[in-house]
Parts: structure tokens; C-alpha cells; sequence
């Protein structure tokens, strides 16, 4: 089974995946005028100019920036640390570079994401507000069509969100905090099943109560202690993205093989965990998005670029920089290439070794576990809320108790079981995603240029008249 699941993502990986995620983000790029340049600044004011952690009450909804936090919850995950340091080890430092890209392109993939979510919401029979992708694929493909793409769409989000994603965060946590602190990950997995149980029951409201708190001081703290790590080696940090650069180009250097291998490597590494970090193209964030109290679709679509800004060019990056600086930089450990390394270095203990190897080892144990502990939590409230958007359009209203007490037992079951399968099935269900979803993105761009231009009607009501 193992091995039909690898063989299976890694097809879809190195070629549908790159291809679709690569084309959508061109694709909105150009059809936007660069919408992630233009729009930038006015993404950035409406996300920090009215900055408060406590976002105003609304009942069936969530403020602008409560639902940028919870896609943020959802983007910044084990993904950051755990798939920063997996794309490294495999793909070079160069992979990095490739991460990059993807980013920036994926900025207009996710601001249309964000409009076309915003557009086609709705309310429930309880009178609260729902959005997502399903409800922009079967606007896409009208008839029986759309209705089976959205159905596919939404199976894959419960299962890849809801059920085996929570299950790879949970073995995250589970796994470092023994590593650290010597808790059993079975006490864990109680703990969590416990403090989640009672924020899904929550709703809506508590999930977003929760991570517009959780993510800007998780963000704040990692960045702090990663500042400090990256002034300690000051002297490398030139060297640090020159070899990014370097090996973006020439990974065969580092990866080993002929060229074009490791140039398929490193692009591919960089795609994929780029996807998993984050998730522009995968049709997850839109749920949140589609929560968000904006005037217009645009004023959201702006905010969802900075969730993909800060996501990877912030809080990747720095991680990317901390582990390429003390681990290859200099003569680190890996600096001849040894890809998995002395010891059993490995994408879990990666970041562990970076930062222990500059504020010692118990240290940098303690500090990244803390770390996952928040980035994968915050991610497990977000996932769930999505799965849960997609269980209710398939199920309806009655799914909401047996879809959460499934949940809470692939979560409790993650800090029990490694299980490679897991981790091959969640990239599996997370990459159907990817199909049905960019798929609609293409035959709604037309609706996605209608509320750019009306957006910025508003925004540059002096630059209208001057075009005209």
C-alpha cells in the first residue's frame, strides 16, 4: 500500500503538481498585472493598519484579520519547520530558492482564491456564513459535472484536513515534545484531544478567538529567537544565500546525479513542500477567507497575499536561513553535501540541531518543540474548521458531532503511530485538492479581473480618470 501511495505522489508531485501550481500562478500573474506587486501595499495597510488582537465580535462570521490568522494558522505548520528542513535534506539549499518562486506566484493564485470565495459564500439553515471551494466549482461547472468535482474536492479536504493532516500534526507534536521535554506522546495526545474537543464545539468563533492570539505571538517568538540565531552568524549570511542561489542552479553539486535529475529534484522539492507551506493552490485558506466581514471580495484577496508573504518569505525563510547558516554555511556539518548526514539527521531533527548548534542543545531541542507545539496546534484548529465546512456541503448540519469526534480520534491515534503511510496518504488527499481547485481557478478568471478592477476603482478612484 505504501509503496502504490509513494509511487502515486510522487507522479503527481514531480508532474502534474508543478505544472498546474507553476500555471495557475503565471497564469493570475499575468491576467492581474501582477496583482501580488501592484496590490501589495494596500494588502499590507488593510492586514496592520488597524492592527488589534482582538477582533470585533461578529456572530456568524470573523473579522478581516481573525481569518487571516486562522489561514495563517493553517498555512504556518509543521510545513514551516518540518518541511523547510525536508525540502533541504532532499532537494539542497537551493530548493529554497524554488520555494520562493512558487511563493510569489502563488500570492495571485491565492488572491484569487480569497476573491472567488468571498464572491460565491453563503449562509447555512442556521442563518451563519459558509464559503470554500466547492461552492466556486460548482459555479465553474455548472450541472452534474461540478457537482461531482466539488464532491471530489470536498472528500479530499475532509480527509487531508480534517483527518490525516491532523494525524501528521499531532505525531509532530507528539514526537518533539518526548524528544524535549521527555512527556510520553500518548499524555500528549490526551492533553490535545481534551483543549481541541472543547475549541471545536466552540465553533466558528472560538477557533478564530483562538488563533487571532496564538498566531502573531507564535510568529513573534520564533522570529525573535531566529533574528538572534542569524546576528550570532552574521559573517555567514552572504554565503548563506549565495549558496540558495548557487545550488538552485547547479544542485547536481550538492544532490548528486546528473543535471537534470538534480535540477527536477530541487524544483520539485521546492513546489511541493512550498504547497504544504503555503497552501496557494490547494483550495484550503478560501474557507477562511470566505468568513472574512470586507466590503468587497478584493479587500480580502489583498489580505490573503500577505498570509502567503508572511507564510513563506518571513517565517520559512528564516527557518531556511537558520538551518543553511549553522548546518551548511562555513563547514557546517553538511556543508560537502552529506545529504542525510552523520547521526541520523532527519527532516523531524533538522531544525532541532540548527538551533541547538548556536544557543546549545537542549535549547534549541526546547525551543523548536515550543515552537511546533503552537505552529501545529494553531494548524489543527484551521484544518478542522475546513474539513469540518466540507463535511457539513456533503452531510449537511447532522455531520458536525460524529465529523469532530472522528477527528479527535485521528488525533489522539497521530501521537501513538509513526506511520509513513499517513504522512504519504495526507500528501496524497492534499494534492487531489490541487486538481478540482485550480481547475475552477482558470474558468473563473474573468470574475476574478471584474472584482480587481472594481476594487481598485475604489482604492485609486485618480488613477481611473487618468487611464480613461
Amino acid at each position: 500500500m505504501l509503496e502504490i501511495v509513494q509511487a502515486i505522489n510522487a507522479y503527481l508531485g514531480d508532474y502534474i503538481l508543478v505544472g498546474l501550481l507553476l500555471g495557475v500562478g503565471l497564469w493570475y500573474t499575468v491576467k492581474t498585472r501582477f496583482v501580488q506587486v501592484r496590490c501589495f501595499g494596500e494588502g499590507m495597510r488593510r492586514t496592520f493598519g488597524s492592527f488589534s488582537m482582538k477582533g470585533h465580535k461578529h456572530r456568524s462570521s470573523m473579522s478581516s484579520f481573525q481569518a487571516l490568522t486562522t489561514a495563517i494558522a493553517a498555512q504556518v505548520g509543521t510545513g514551516n519547520i518540518v518541511g523547510a528542513s525536508g525540502a533541504i535534506l532532499t532537494g539542497g539549499p537551493g530548493a529554497i530558492f524554488w520555494m520562493w518562486v512558487i511563493a510569489f506566484f502563488g500570492m495571485a493564485t491565492v488572491y484569487a482564491e480569497a476573491v472567488l470565495a468571498q464572491e460565491t459564500r453563503r449562509r447555512d439553515k442556521s442563518g451563519h456564513i459558509t464559503g470554500g471551494p466547492v461552492y466556486y466549482i460548482t459555479k465553474a461547472f455548472p450541472g452534474k459535472g461540478g457537482k461531482a468535482l466539488a464532491a471530489f474536492f470536498a472528500l479530499a479536504t475532509i480527509l487531508a484536513m480534517g483527518f490525516f493532516g491532523c494525524m501528521v500534526q499531532s505525531n509532530a507534536i507528539g514526537a518533539t515534545m518526548q524528544e524535549a521535554f521527555a512527556i510520553p506522546s500518548w499524555v500528549v495526545g490526551i492533553a490535545l484531544v481534551i483543549i481541541c474537543g472543547m475549541i471545536f464545539l466552540g465553533g466558528v468563533k472560538a477557533i478564530a478567538a483562538v488563533t487571532e492570539k496564538v498566531v502573531p505571538a507564535m510568529a513573534a517568538l520564533f522570529l525573535l529567537v531566529g533574528c538572534g540565531v542569524l546576528l550570532l552568524r552574521i559573517k555567514t549570511i552572504p554565503e548563506t544565500f549565495g549558496l540558495i542561489i548557487r545550488y538552485a542552479f547547479q544542485p547536481q553539486a550538492i544532490i548528486g546525479g546528473g543535471i537534470g535529475y538534480a535540477l527536477k529534484t530541487a524544483l520539485s522539492q521546492g513546489v511541493k513542500r512550498g504547497l504544504f507551506s503555503n497552501e496557494a493552490g490547494m483550495g484550503s485558506t478560501p474557507h477562511a477567507h470566505a468568513l472574512a466581514k470586507v466590503e468587497k471580495p478584493h479587500d480580502q484577496g489583498v489580505v490573503a497575499m500577505v498570509g502567503v508573504f508572511i507564510d513563506t518569505f518571513v517565517v520559512l525563510t528564516l527557518n531556511a536561513l537558520v538551518i543553511i547558516s549553522v548546518m551548511y554555511a562555513d563547514g557546517g556539518v553538511l556543508a560537502n553535501g552529506a545529504a542525510a548526514g552523520p547521526g541520523g539527521i532527519d527532516k523531524t531533527n533538522l531544525a532541532q540541531l540548527a538551533f541547538g548548534g548556536v544557543f546549545g542543545h537542549t535549547f534549541g531541542n526546547a525551543f523548536v518543540a515550543v515552537c511546533l507545539l503552537f505552529f501545529a496546534f494553531s494548524t489543527i484548529l484551521s484544518w478542522n474548521l475546513f474539513g469540518r465546512i466540507n463535511a457539513q456541503f456533503l452531510f449537511g448540519e447532522k455531520s458536525r458531532l460524529p465529523y469532530i469526534g472522528l477527528a479527535l480520534v485521528f488525533i489522539m491515534m497521530g501521537t501513538l503511530a509513526q506511520n509513513d503511510l499517513v504522512w504519504e496518504l495526507s500528501d496524497l488527499c492534499n494534492q487531489l485538492m490541487v486538481i478540482p481547485n485550480v481547475l475552477a481557478l482558470f474558468a473563473l478568471t474573468a470574475r476574478v479581473q471584474r472584482q480587481l478592477k472594481k476594487g481598485l476603482r475604489k482604492t485609486h478612484p485618480a488613477d481611473e480618470h487618468h487611464h480613461s
